[in-house]
């Protein structure tokens, strides 16, 4: 196997590799471009004309989806999986992954979209990097753009898979990627209405592409992911690089939701009415007291079919600590 299909290795123990730029025997070429970060070129005559964007390690505790990436790049640099597409592989925040950490100081996946130029330290810096080394990777014209973003929950979830599809004003939602996401495994879809500071939000934002956060399991340490079922999503990255994806156009089954209100926290007098292990898509009745602040807000449940995702009261003053969510329907898709 090629040395530089040990990124992983590799960025677990701070290295730079001694070859920048390899190449296997049918003419895939591995470039090392920075810490974390490795750009797969298939030979000219099997280009298909797709770029594909795999991150994950975004959040250095979520392993299940970085051991999903390394697998595939060990397949690409062993030869097993003959690439297609054009591949960039991202391990997000390199030292969070190192020590096992959700993040260090801030967290990487609230500082995109320009929000890394109204911070400092070493995750602005990171963040910063990371939306060029997108940018740069996006830039060929004329060519399909996709992007997942891979991660596991701090908690458990009702629907264990589920992806987010961030928004753009006068961009539609696509049908045909929806169906992708269903035929690799995802049981839910949040499609968003607002600009966010995600990761996906700025690829799908600024850069045109198809973009997804793929939310896998709960996450656990190295080695510690058999619970968490990836292989529909393997079976589905590797049909995807390999150029031999079947074509479907059907949902089968899968959830949609959008979002209703987000749940800013304002300050440290902040309540946040839920049990600590409550659960991602966690029903919530009408009437039901969800939260607290200063100056006597409250956040009181008027929607029917409410569910609560991501709650968390611990994050930053000014962050969300929570998405209420609604469920939808495919009307509007593309």
């Amino acid at each position: 196997m090629l040395a530089l299909g040990k990124l992983l290795e590799l960025t677990l123990a701070g290295r730079e590799p001694a070859e920048k730029t390899q190449t296997t025997v049918e003419g895939v070429r591995l470039r090392w471009l920075s810490e974390g970060a490795l750009e797969v070129r298939p030979p000219e005559a099997r280009d298909n004309g797709n770029d594909v964007l795999l991150s994950s390690g975004i959040h250095g505790n979520e392993t299940a989806p970085i051991e999903l990436l390394d697998r595939l790049l060990h397949g690409i640099a062993r030869g097993d999986l003959k690439p297609r597409a054009r591949i960039l592989f991202l391990f997000g925040n390199p030292e969070a992954m190192r020590r096992g950490e959700r993040y260090l100081e801030q967290d990487v996946n609230r500082l995109f979209n320009g929000r890394h130029e109204q911070s400092s330290g070493p995750e602005a810096l990171r963040a910063a990097e990371l939306e060029q080394l997108a940018r740069s990777f996006f830039s060929l014209p004329d060519r399909s753009r996709l992007h997942y973003d891979l991660h596991t929950a701090i908690r458990g979830s009702k629907i264990e898979q589920f992806a987010l599809y961030p928004w753009k004003e006068g961009r539609q939602h696509s049908r045909r990627e929806l169906a992708r996401l269903r035929a690799a495994g995802m049981e839910a879809v949040l499609l968003q209405n607002k600009t966010s500071i995600t990761f996906t939000a700025f690829t799908y934002e600024q850069l045109g592409a198809e973009a997804f956060t793929l939310e896998l399991g709960k996450a656990r340490p190295f080695g510690q992911n058999q619970g968490v079922n990836v292989s529909r999503l393997e079976t589905r990255l590797k049909q995807i690089i390999e150029g031999n994806e079947p074509e479907t156009e059907a949902l089968d089954g899968l959830q949609l939701f959008s979002v209703s209100r987000e749940v800013i926290k304002h300050s440290d007098e902040f309540i946040l009415h839920l049990p600590a292990d409550v659960e991602n898509f966690s029903e919530l009745k009408k009437g039901y007291l969800l939260a607290e602040d200063i100056a006597k807000s409250r956040w009181v449940i008027e929607e029917e079919g409410a569910r609560i995702i991501f709650p968390n009261p611990k994050v930053r003053n000014g962050l969300r600590a929570g998405i209420l969510i609604v469920p939808t329907t495919d009307k509007g898709l593309a």
